[in-house]
């Protein structure tokens, strides 16, 4: 089996665990070259800017979002 298959056939069967696994060892390599507690503000930017980009989303417009948040 050739590696662009396996990584496909992965991709498609084994999503979620790939992820997770992908995550886990981006975590790990940030904990051990960064320390634990600046990942850890990394993670937690990570996670707001997804969070925000979802609403804006939802919203359909970025710009929208905004006005909400920051009405002049």
């Amino acid at each position: 089996m050739k590696w662009e298959e396996m990584i496909k056939y992965i991709w498609q069967e084994h999503r979620g665990k790939a992820l997770g696994v992908i995550i886990g060892l981006f975590f790990g390599v940030f904990t051990a070259v960064l320390g634990f507690w600046k990942t850890f503000f990394i993670t937690i930017c990570i996670i707001l800017g997804y969070l925000v980009g979802k609403r804006a989303d939802e919203q359909g417009s970025l710009r929208r979002f905004l006005d909400r948040w920051f009405d002049e």
